[in-house]
């Protein structure tokens, strides 16, 4: 500590050469008859604990200038007025230099709501303090407190704009382990708190997060179970809602069109699901996940087979960009016979549907999954004989 403040108490000492000070009288303190914590031998003995500290213990002399302070002010002469004023000085630096140990002492101790707090005066005083971005989006996170979703988010996206416009926060990327590993799991948190509320964002985010080898988010079940969930609550909610209108019509090359936007986003879903499943290990979840996976891959495929040849590949496989809509109704030349189809290995313009023929007359829209518990995915009614 008297390293890290060693300039402000060099400092504080030229300051204190240049004030005006108490007449050449000297005070001793000890074995004194207790004094008023005002009267004038009472602030005597607070300022030369001030002084004699600036050295040795800046915490001592900051808890006497505070008291010096503290005390009226009525009637003092400029000698005084400019001791009070040197005195505040100190107490701001002070309490300046230490708000950033205050962060991370309240982090450590897990007072979430008192670090989000004190954050607020930090990044007032320094806006550029990658380091509190990081540990504060992280720990939000980890928090579960939902009342700092705001903020965790919001310093999510300032680290990573920072990161990538070439800031980095010293000699450690601690809690993370490199720049990439902060990278990746600062777009995790965001996906992960986007899926519900915000999901075309979370997919961003998501895919983002899975893009950097290095890191542990890659090799995550959870961050393609999240995906799928991505996917499900954001694109393939909207289409289907959309596909309610042909409900009970004529196919019609509109009502094609849309379908195979539908079928492409369920083809990335599957994507992400098989990638969760082929990861999940032990993980409670991978039973629905398999389900879930099960269900949507012999809607696209009218059966099952090949679907654990798929599992077992799909890591070598990269993971689909974020989709591109689909524009133009496939020549039958370009739809492929059987499997899951071009569109999971990337955003296309054109179809790929994987059901060879016409699809038959929809008969009702995709019903909207339940957001209630997005770890385990529940089945959906059908549209178009969506399982």
């Amino acid at each position: 500590m008297n390293k890290r403040f060693g300039f402000l108490a060099v400092c504080a000492t030229l300051a204190m050469l240049s004030l005006p000070v108490f007449a050449n009288t000297t005070y001793s303190v000890a074995n004194e008859t207790p004094q008023e914590p005002c009267s004038s031998d009472a602030k005597i003995a607070l300022y030369t604990e001030v002084t004699s500290n600036l050295q040795t213990d800046q915490a001592k002399a900051y808890e006497a200038a505070k008291k010096y302070v503290a005390c009226p002010s009525e009637g003092a002469d400029d000698a005084e007025n400019k001791r009070v004023a040197y005195l505040k000085n100190f107490i701001a630096k002070y309490e300046k230099a230490h708000r950033k140990d205050e962060l991370s002492a309240q982090l450590s101790k897990k007072d979430y709501p008192g670090a989000f707090a004190t954050a607020k005066q930090v990044f007032a005083d320094d806006p550029n303090y990658l380091k509190g971005y990081m540990d504060l989006a992280l720990n939000g996170a980890i928090s579960q407190n939902k009342s700092l979703t705001g903020d965790t988010m919001a310093y999510s996206q300032k680290a990573i704009e920072m990161i990538e416009g070439g800031a980095n926060p010293g000699a450690s990327w601690a809690p993370f382990e490199n720049k990439e590993d902060a990278l990746a799991k600062l777009n995790y948190v965001l996906g992960s708190l986007e899926t519900a509320d915000a999901p075309d964002k979370a997919i961003t985010h998501l895919i983002k997060a899975a893009s950097y080898p290095s890191s542990k988010i890659k090799s995550t079940a959870l961050t393609y179970s999240l995906l799928a969930e991505a996917y499900e609550h954001g694109p393939y909610a909207k289409l289907s809602a959309d596909y309610e209108k042909f409900k009970g019509k004529d196919e019609t090359p509109e009502s094609k069109l849309l379908l195979e936007n539908i079928n492409q986003i369920i083809d990335r879903e599957i994507d992400a699901y098989a990638r969760a499943v082929a990861l999940a290990g032990n993980d409670s979840n991978k039973a629905a996940w398999m389900t879930t996976l099960t269900d949507l891959y012999k809607f696209r495929n009218k059966s099952d087979a090949g679907l654990d040849k798929m599992i077992a590949e799909i890591l070598q496989k990269p993971l689909p960009p974020v989709p591109t809509p689909i524009t133009s109704l496939p020549t039958p030349a370009a739809t492929p016979a059987s499997g899951t189809g071009t569109s999971t290995t990337g955003g296309t313009t054109t179809a790929s549907t994987n059901v060879a023929g016409s699809q038959p007359k929809p008969t009702s829209s995709p019903a909207k999954p339940a957001t209630s518990n997005p770890t385990k995915p529940k089945g959906r009614q059908a549209h178009a004989q969506r399982p």
